[in-house]
């Protein structure tokens, strides 16, 4: 009865650490209290719903960086507008998911502590914070360079308004929030100058790679949930595909792999490029999809919270490697 009373305790710990949880550790616990309830329900403890939104924006002013030839300052000034888009953009999606799905996150023990669902922030106070964000991110987007970035946004701000719904519509919510993530892409390149970034076939080979990779951790995290879910009747791959959750995972990695090897083909990229975001992602999600216990919480929230950033970081390094190191040793200059 003690081994069951210490499980079911650790368990309520990991819960309850989880952004949008209720404890406040760390340099949120150092914040006046009104505050924190507005930091959980930005999830912005840890950084992961942020960078998750940001880093298909980074990936977008890459390529337009390598097709453009971009100067290191000036990718340096777009990405840190982009940066702050993405912070006030997150802030606000998140706070508008919690307002749309307080009713479900009272029923699911993960996300009861979530600020709404517990009571500390008013349906309206959370709808008056989404509007400030909202605001915020706006302002960022009129400072970028290129105004038909403002025009590129539309597809992720009507997809992302939707999504609290797709839940209850459809049991591919992954997908549709793989397509608004990841439509960053091209949001990314249309602020680094790329004209009409939506007829790239390039560009929609790493949107879809960006989907896949979105599905596979949105997959594991939602698989923390399934037991609530069935009950509740909320609707997601994990609900569909039960036991043959792993198989398609595995298969979504295969397809990830496919896409980003034939955007490097169209982008004409080198050997580090496919050694380093090929290699790197396909080993950072093949022991991410080998190793998490998904009837495990604990397991599925540290694969979903830690693992993503290294699948991130290979997309990253691999572009900035073609893009702006290998160059350096196949000028002229450098024989």
């Amino acid at each position: 009865m003690t081994a069951l009373s210490d499980s079911k305790h650790k368990t309520a710990q990991v819960l309850s650490r989880q952004y949008g949880g209720s404890t406040a550790e760390g340099w949120v616990g150092r914040l006046p209290r009104p505050w924190i309830p507005y930091v959980q329900l930005a999830r912005l403890d840890p950084p992961a719903a942020l960078f998750l939104i940001y880093l298909p924006h980074l990936f977008g002013l890459l390529h337009a960086a390598k097709l453009l030839h971009l100067s290191f300052l000036e990718v340096f000034r777009v990405g840190g507008l982009l940066l702050g888009g993405s912070l006030f953009f997150s802030n606000a999606a998140h706070a508008w998911n919690d307002i749309v799905d307080a009713p479900i996150d009272r029923q699911v023990e993960r996300t009861k502590g979530r600020p709404i669902a517990r009571g500390a922030i008013s349906t309206q106070a959370a709808l008056a914070f989404t509007g400030t964000q909202a605001l915020g991110a706006a302002a960022f987007l009129l400072t970028l360079p290129e105004p038909a970035t403002a025009a590129a946004t539309i597809p992720t701000m009507v997809g992302t308004a939707y999504y609290p719904w797709a839940k209850r519509h459809t049991h591919f919510p992954q997908l549709v929030l793989g397509l608004c993530l990841s439509w960053g892409i091209m949001v990314g390149s249309a602020a680094g100058g790329v004209d009409q970034p939506h007829r790239s076939p390039a560009l929609w080979c790493l949107v879809g790679s960006a989907t896949a990779w979105v599905m596979i951790y949105d997959t594991i995290y939602a698989s923390q949930d399934l037991t609530d879910d069935v009950r509740i009747g909320v609707k997601s791959m994990t609900v569909l595909l039960r036991e043959n959750t792993s198989a398609v995972l595995w298969g979504l990695l295969a397809v990830m792999a496919v896409l980003l090897s034939y955007y490097g083909h169209l982008t004409g990229a080198g050997l580090g490029y496919f050694v380093i975001t090929v290699g790197g992602c396909m080993l950072s999600l093949g022991t991410m999809i080998a190793k998490v216990e998904l009837k495990s919480q604990a397991s599925c929230w540290w694969w979903f919270s830690v693992g993503f950033w290294y699948t991130g970081a290979s997309i990253v390094l691999g572009m900035v490697w073609e893009g702006a190191i290998a160059p350096l040793f196949l000028s002229p200059e450098s024989f």
